[in-house]
């Protein structure tokens, strides 16, 4: 099945798409619906048009990339996507919608969204935007904001028993729509910072990945806005209007941990140029033999051979690769040199 897969990321790395990059008319919904936040549009309607474009183009191939890379979609798969109110899974519904009506092969898109009966969640924003674009749909209302707040402790922070009650009905309705596939909307940006609470709090090298059997072992959940950046979805949903819904109506806020991780990874971003692309690299270029895991390689087999290793261990030498690197970025004005992610284990 990756063949299929691989000549849609083609057809969308070349750009053959409509003209003008569309998929279909946006469907204004009232700014005045309550608890909606329209993001800003730009003053400049050509330019906007423009660059939504250009934008349309790069996220359609970085998503095309790892639906081939992961086999995350395959023939007749009906994909189920979690929609929220929020700008990455507007924009990830936005795209694989695009990606269905010119893909080699047939698959279904279905939208849900769960209901959790929180004050002031403007029920009627999403329902009005789905059926006006046509786009098969489903509204999940289950009130899981009382028992959280009966549960939790004032002051508390929300978001884990939310996540888990959410999850779970999410399940079931993947189970009675019949979807093959659950499609969440986290990108690369939170790929990386789930990398270093891990790393950093979990004591786990663990993130988020592209593709992955579910914890009660009977659904796929797929994320395929893993190569996309936070800020070009946040572009998108300004250029394209999504009617956003604020994420906060539950009065929580983000841990105070990630939201530091999210911080320290922009600060990177602007003083270190090449450093977050280097690190996201790093993911998809593991060397089990010289990490210390005993579960993925057995150094009890270790033996000398007598062959060159490239692999092996360089005693007293310094890693010429990573040596070069750093003259690199300590150089007046250098920057770290870093490769488009390559998928190619060697």
């Amino acid at each position: 099945m990756v063949a299929p897969i691989v000549r849609l990321a083609g057809r969308i790395g070349t750009g053959m798409m409509d003209e003008d990059g569309s998929i279909a008319t946006h469907v204004a919904v009232p700014a005045a619906s309550a608890g909606v936040r329209r993001l800003p549009a730009r003053a400049d309607p050509r330019r906007g048009e423009l660059e939504a474009n250009k934008l349309r183009k790069r996220l359609r191939r970085q998503v095309g990339e790892a639906i081939a890379a992961y086999d995350l979609i395959e023939r007749n798969d009906r994909v189920m996507v979690c929609v929220s109110g929020g700008k990455d899974s507007y924009g990830l519904l936005d795209i694989l919608l695009t990606l269905k009506d010119r893909a080699p092969f047939p698959f279904e898109v279905v939208a849900v969204n769960l209901d959790q009966k929180q004050p002031g969640f403007p029920a009627e924003v999403l329902p009005s935007y789905f059926a006006k674009r046509g786009i098969p749909y489903r509204i999940v209302e289950q009130d899981t904001y009382s028992v959280v707040k009966r549960v939790i402790p004032e002051g508390g922070t929300l978001c884990s028993l939310c996540s888990r009650l959410r999850r779970g009905a999410l399940y079931r309705v993947a189970t009675e729509i019949g979807a093959t596939r659950i499609a969440l909307g986290h990108h690369r940006d939170d790929v990386l910072a789930t990398f270093f609470l891990n790393l950093f709090f979990g004591g786990k090298l663990k993130t988020m990945p592209p593709k992955l059997v579910s914890d009660d072992g009977r659904h796929v959940v797929i994320r395929p806005l893993a190569f996309v950046r936070e800020r070009d979805l946040a572009r998108y949903a300004s250029l394209q209007g999504f009617p956003i819904i604020p994420c906060n109506l539950c009065g929580s806020q983000q841990h105070l941990q990630r939201r530091q991780v999210g911080e320290m990874l922009r600060e990177w971003e602007r003083k270190h140029p090449g450093r977050i692309e280097s690190i996201y690299n790093a993911l998809a270029k593991v060397v089990p033999s010289h990490l210390m895991d005993r579960a993925l390689f057995d150094f009890g087999a270790v033996r000398a051979t007598g062959r060159i290793d490239p692999d092996g261990d360089l005693a007293f030498d310094a890693d010429p690769l990573l040596d070069r690197a750093l003259d690199a970025v300590e150089r007046p004005g250098g920057e770290l040199p870093v490769a488009p992610l390559s998928l190619d284990p060697d």
